[in-house]
């Protein structure tokens, strides 16, 4: 496992099967980029932050669809 900086580590998918609760341990605090022949497959990252995430997204994706109806409408502010 290499740490990459404070908030990543790279993990290879062999080192992952040799020690997957280590790996799950590490992704409580750091996001895990896991590789395989030292190309990026995948990410494991704490679910609280997953979660973070995903409810930004539908926030942000929420906002972007409130413009696109307002210039469909013909409007150029909201209120």
């Amino acid at each position: 496992m290499i740490i990459t900086d404070e908030k990543t580590a790279i993990v290879g998918v062999a080192e992952l099967r040799d020690g997957l609760q280590r790996v799950l341990k590490e992704a409580r605090t750091h996001n895990v980029i896991l590789t395989r022949r030292n190309k990026p497959v995948g990410v494991l990252m704490d679910y609280d932050e997953y979660k973070r995430i995903k409810e930004t997204e539908e926030e942000l994706e929420d906002i972007v669809l409130g413009y696109i109806a307002l210039e469909r409408s013909g409007r150029k502010e909201i209120g």
